[in-house]
């Protein structure tokens, strides 16, 4: 899946795990792990473990995001819970690292994950769960225009914690309206010399309740 500002490819850990590790090194105080049931991994070979098991998985499907800035892998995020006899798959295990977060290639690469379920496969829903308490992720998941449908109650306990996980998702019905507000951001007028946005993704998709 190539775009503008990234690619996002099958997961490697022969190309992707030094450049992955590197980069989440960057996030001194392991932030980046707190909502996930694995990690911090502080070292390259126990994360090189955890990205061949990742490699070798057919769902999750494990994706690298890779910044064109750089050329070099950043961020991870799979395919989940794959349902293709219903049209129903999750996108999940996001885990972007600081030189990605907040980034045009980060939102991107949502965008592109987003085009191959519907436009590709021809999937009829894509789902996003979250902790409840994970308030950057509820508020990515609506930024990029999935619908919050509600509170599953002690869904899960991971690290020694109780999840109260929060569902959001989008349909094909959606799907139109969200993609051409993810085409005019993209689109090269929307961004300086400097690759500042003129208008932020929030501005052109609208909220969905």
């Amino acid at each position: 899946m190539d775009g503008a500002f990234c690619r996002v490819e099958a997961l490697d850990p022969d190309r992707h795990a030094a450049e992955l590790h590197d980069a989440n090194m960057r996030d001194t105080e392991s932030r980046i792990w707190t909502y996930l049931a694995y990690g911090p991994f502080h070292d390259l070979a126990s994360y090189r473990d955890w990205a061949t098991a990742g490699s070798l998985s057919d769902d999750p499907l494990f994706h690298a995001v890779i910044d064109k800035r750089t050329g070099t892998a950043a961020g991870v995020a799979s395919y989940l819970r794959i349902d293709p006899e219903n049209g129903v798959i999750e996108v999940g295990h996001i885990n972007f690292a600081p030189p990605l977060q907040k980034t045009p290639a980060a939102s991107e690469a949502m965008f592109l994950m987003m085009a191959r379920v519907f436009d590709d496969l021809g999937y009829r829903r894509y789902e996003w769960k979250c902790d409840a308490l994970n308030a950057p992720s509820r508020a990515a998941a609506e930024r990029l225009g999935f619908r919050h449908e509600g509170l599953f109650r002690q869904a899960t306990m991971y690290k020694g914690r109780n999840r109260d996980t929060a569902w959001y998702a989008m349909t094909d019905k959606d799907w139109p309206e969200i993609k051409a507000a993810f085409q005019a951001w993209l689109a090269p007028g929307n961004f300086d010399a400097q690759g500042k946005q003129r208008r932020r993704l929030g501005e052109l998709i609208r909220p969905r309740s």
